[in-house]
């Protein structure tokens, strides 16, 4: 019998740098597992994912590029961008299109410019202003298609992002809506912090 899990994780894209954010509930069926589970990881100082679907997939896919990002700036002496990173991980997600790795990610960095992609299992590849994922994507998503404006200052777009998923919260049971993972990529780079609430 499979066992239902569920997320919400979004991105917003910014002339000023990425907002990435997620609910840290993990949920197994109708068990909350726990309510302190990061979401989005970092990649370098510079790139992070989100993270929806089998964290299994998620951590090696993590590490794999954390390898991947170290190697090119060895050998080229400088970072690898969000945008060549996104490729990357297209290419390994469809390369493994017959065992595929069960997963939807948004990739979010500020090396050279801001960028934001999601991608699905097979690697399809989608860059965009924002975006969501995971059980609770249909509500966040809608909320990020009223409220996103192309001007937004990186505190607009932090509260925006927050309100998307505690609002996937409350309708989605497998995400939580108590306590968001929000991270700011800059160019001066990363910021992580967690925003509760009470009820």
């Amino acid at each position: 019998m499979e066992k239902k899990t569920g997320t919400t994780t979004v991105g917003i894209k910014l002339k000023d740098g990425v907002v990435l954010a997620a609910d840290t509930q993990a949920s197994l069926d109708h068990m909350v597992e726990t309510l302190n589970i990061k979401k989005i990881l970092p990649i370098t100082d510079r790139i992070a994912i989100t993270t929806a679907g089998s964290v299994g997939d998620l951590q090696a896919l993590a590490r794999m590029l954390e390898a991947e990002a170290r190697y090119y700036q060895f050998t080229w002496g400088r970072p690898m961008t969000a945008k060549a990173m996104a490729n990357l991980l297209s290419n390994i997600l469809n390369e493994s299109k017959w065992f595929p790795y069960m997963v939807q990610i948004i990739i979010g960095g500020y090396v050279e410019e801001p960028t934001l992609a999601s991608l699905d299992p097979l690697g399809g590849l989608i860059f965009d202003n924002y975006t969501a994922t995971g059980s609770g994507s249909p509500f966040a998503i809608a909320i990020l298609e009223d409220g996103y404006k192309e001007d937004m200052a990186i505190e607009e777009a932090k509260e925006l992002a927050i309100r998307a998923v505690r609002t996937a919260g409350k309708r989605d049971v497998y995400t939580g809506e108590r306590k968001i993972q929000v991270v700011t990529i800059t160019k001066d780079g990363m910021k992580e912090e967690f925003v509760e609430f009470k009820e």
